[in-house]
């Protein structure tokens, strides 16, 4: 049985902005909507250290992009442009970078992390709150904790929600989304879709539709197992050969640059889920509201400037 949301649940056409390094205005957030997104993903990071037990934020050499008070002039941005908002707090462990294989020693540290991480969310729950943020992402990408500590989350939840009147999901890693448990405490399957869909340098639209058919039937099941939306709370390709086949290994030099390829990998991703009942849409990844450094070009993530962008744009555009 396919599961069927309530008829209020619109797609979410939203993108992930990478947080600006120095002061913007208003009228940056505003550009998202030149590809029709409704939506935009606003990430406050924190930071812990490769098997240690705290998780530090609020740096202000890092204000406009981290910083609480940043934060909530980005929300604030955004909303003046007539955008919806999802908070997305991630932490960077230091050390090791991706948190996926973030893991303490002890009890008592696991303790310690607890403490410190709950005083992280809490603290942009309760500024999403007050901002009138329609959804909140309560983590991003860990695996061992959100594996093994399920009680942890169902307590931090309950806590989110005394504060926070929104939404809210989590944003589980694409081969991790089956080990948690706990999934009937939020409002939406969250997944950091990064499926590798297909080998080869630029395989066919059809060919990458092809792969994501299982992916398709899968979370389907998934979905309808615990009667809740999907929602990719970051999907996305690089402009590079390979890109829609294992990512992490891609050449990222000039000379591999692909940004038909990016296109297309959008193309039949948007063919594939769009009308789908239990597909909440979702944010790419990603959209920089300040330019330099070549970011815009090779074999990045963003589609800005890029094919992917009227892509993006068409699709964002159609009414569901």
């Amino acid at each position: 049985m396919i599961f069927i949301p309530n008829e209020d649940e619109d797609i979410i056409n939203g993108a992930s902005l990478v947080n600006p390094p120095r002061q913007i205005t208003s009228e940056k957030l505003g550009e998202v909507k030149r590809i029709n997104a409704e939506w935009v993903a606003l990430i406050p990071y924190a930071f812990s250290r490769e098997g240690e037990p705290s998780v530090s934020f609020d740096h202000s050499r890092q204000w406009w992009g981290e910083h609480t008070d940043g934060n909530c002039m980005l929300i604030q941005y955004a909303k003046n442009n007539g955008l919806k908002v999802m908070v997305k707090p991630h932490v960077w462990a230091r050390g090791a970078g991706w948190v996926g294989e973030y893991d303490l020693d002890s009890e008592e540290k696991w303790k310690i992390w607890e403490t410190d991480y709950t005083k992280y969310i809490m603290n942009h729950a309760i500024k999403a709150d007050s901002l009138k943020v329609e959804l909140f992402c309560i983590g991003t990408e860990y695996r061992i904790p959100a594996k093994e500590r399920p009680e942890f989350w169902r307590s931090l939840i309950a806590k989110v929600r005394k504060v926070y009147s929104g939404k809210i999901t989590y944003a589980s890693n694409w081969d991790n989304y089956e080990n948690i448990t706990w999934w009937d405490a939020v409002d939406y399957i969250g997944i950091d879709a990064y499926f590798p869909l297909v080998d080869g340098n630029h395989p066919s639209i059809d060919e990458i539709k092809m792969g994501w058919k299982p992916i398709k039937e899968d979370l389907a099941t998934f979905s309808s197992q615990w009667k809740k939306p999907i929602l990719f709370t970051e999907y996305g390709f690089q402009s590079a050969n390979g890109a829609v086949g294992r990512h992490w290994e891609i050449d990222k030099s000039e000379t591999n640059a692909n940004t038909q390829l990016q296109a297309d990998a959008y193309e039949a991703t948007f063919q594939v889920f769009t009308n789908e009942s239990w597909w909440l849409g979702g944010f790419f990844w990603k959209w920089h509201l300040t330019s330099g450094h070549g970011r815009w070009r090779g074999t990045e993530w963003t589609p800005q400037s890029k094919p992917a962008e009227e892509v993006i744009a068409k699709w964002y555009g159609k009414k569901h």
